[in-house]
């Protein structure tokens, strides 16, 4: 019998840990224009603006809980936490993304109750912080986009960023509709729009992080074309106990039993399978059981 265990990982080097300045900065952006624009949709009686800001809380929060967990999870593994914190970034993209479909929910409410009784705006002002809004967030987007495509830590982030993007553009039509023509509605219909806008993506990130939580097989990885550039590797005989999973973004793990012919060429066997996992899958963190036929004969005996 051999067993192999390739490959090593550190979770200070995690894909969200790379952006961390950038999150920072966008934290920043996001937490100080949020008081104004919170100030201006009540002062104006905007909801456009009052859900745009209530979006740019989540923002903030979830930016904060970003950090948060990329600050644990450049922690050191322990013997009860042989992977450190890592995962906390998944659990921080999954929470960001529930607050974020609540305070949707909120925003649509709010937009039933003022379309029933639509409340004086003033749409210049409201105009102006929109603007404003426009540009902050545009300057965070920029910031977080390379690690949107590297983390799902920072893609939850980037994506909440993007929704205000949206609703400010949003507000500034609103904004623009009430000043020219007087049509009060527009503000709840838009302020509704923003909401629902960002709902399907929010719900493809849920959806992401809670496949990661169920180490469910990474989407890139094709576990049949996997089993077959094992089996294709000379003296193996069949693959089995098969799996591969994430551990958090841009750390995927894989792990399997393989039968071979010939025990006297493991360690052969067991470099060509490394090697063929990182050149075909960027697999390499690999552990790697090799039986013979009768170990493999033995095992389906304990399991019946």
């Amino acid at each position: 019998m051999g067993h192999s265990h390739a490959g090593h990982t550190h979770a200070g080097s995690t894909a969200g840990g790379r952006h961390k300045g950038k999150l920072k900065g966008a934290l920043a952006l996001t937490a100080g224009f949020m008081v104004v624009e919170a100030v201006g949709g009540w002062l104006t009686g905007s909801l456009a603006l009052i859900a745009d800001a209530a979006h740019m809380l989540t923002d903030a929060g979830g930016l904060a809980l970003a950090l948060i967990a990329i600050r644990f999870a450049e922690r050191a593994a322990t013997p009860q936490k042989t992977y450190g914190y890592v995962r906390l970034e998944i659990l921080s993209a999954l929470l960001n993304a529930v607050v974020l479909l609540v305070v949707t929910i909120f925003i649509l409410y709010e937009a039933v109750d003022r379309f029933i009784n639509p409340p004086p705006i003033l749409a210049g002002p409201m105009l102006a912080v929109a603007l404003v809004g426009l540009a902050v967030n545009l300057g965070s987007m920029k910031l977080l986009a390379a690690g949107s495509s590297e983390s799902l830590n920072v893609k939850g982030a980037y994506f909440e960023v993007m929704s205000d993007m949206l609703g400010s553009l949003g507000v500034i039509i609103a904004a623009l509709i009430v000043m020219f023509t007087g049509w009060r509605l527009a503000d709840p219909i838009i302020g509704a729009g923003i909401g629902l806008f960002i709902v399907p993506r929010t719900w493809s990130l849920m959806k992401q992080a809670i496949h990661i939580l169920m180490e469910g097989t990474p989407p890139e990885i094709d576990l049949v074309l996997l089993e077959g550039a094992i089996t294709e590797i000379p003296g193996v005989v069949s693959v089995h106990d098969l799996h591969v999973w994430t551990i958090t973004s841009g750390f995927d793990s894989m792990s399997c039993h393989v039968v071979i012919d010939d025990m006297a060429r493991a360690r052969e066997t067991l470099v060509r399978i490394n090697e063929a996992m990182k050149a075909k899958f960027n697999l390499t963190h690999t552990t790697i059981q090799i039986e013979d036929q009768a170990l493999r004969d033995a095992e389906g005996h304990r399991r019946l």
